[in-house]
């Protein structure tokens, strides 16, 4: 009987985990389910996704820094008021800005090359680093480096497309 209890309460804990887990990373996927530059889908890519947040109210979810770069430059009247970017273990939002970033490494990136992936931690960003390499890297660095990998990066992004087309 005991055993049968534990079960119980081992499977309805899990349940409400799932279930706070999912409503936390619906909120911004569900407003913005997919990168409008590129179509791909955010809840696959929670682990890169950003999130801008503009004082003027207005917000916008991308599936990774590359495309956030793009709307960041296309919107150069709007001020940012937030940036938020997914964790890469955990996958929860945390603010971008304060974030310890790790610039390239062998692992690829979402829509780059050159990958630039957040960590809440800088204990966990020292741990991919010695699994796949990389450097330490600040939010303001990691938008830099997708400015300069713009050109490449785009170029990739066409060459994949038009052999996937053929």
């Amino acid at each position: 009987m005991k055993r049968a209890v534990w079960f119980f309460v081992v499977v309805c804990l899990f349940m409400v985990w799932v279930a706070l887990g999912h409503a936390e990373k619906a909120e911004d996927i569900e407003k913005h389910p997919v990168c409008k530059f590129c179509n791909m889908d955010r809840q696959q890519y929670a682990h890169s996704r950003i999130l801008i947040d503009y004082e003027d109210g207005t917000s916008f979810g991308a599936c990774s820094i590359h495309c956030a770069a793009i709307d960041f430059a296309l919107n150069i009247d709007k001020t940012p008021k937030l940036f938020q970017v997914g964790d890469y273990n955990t996958k929860k939002l945390i603010n971008a800005e304060t974030a310890t970033w790790v610039i390239g490494g062998k692992k690829p990136g979402v829509m780059t090359m050159r990958a630039k992936w957040a960590f809440e931690s800088k204990e966990s960003a020292d741990q991919f680093i010695k699994e796949n390499g990389g450097s330490i890297g600040s939010f303001d660095e990691a938008m830099k480096a997708s400015f300069e990998d713009m050109y490449a990066d785009t170029k990739m992004i066409n060459e994949r497309r038009k052999a996937k087309r053929a």
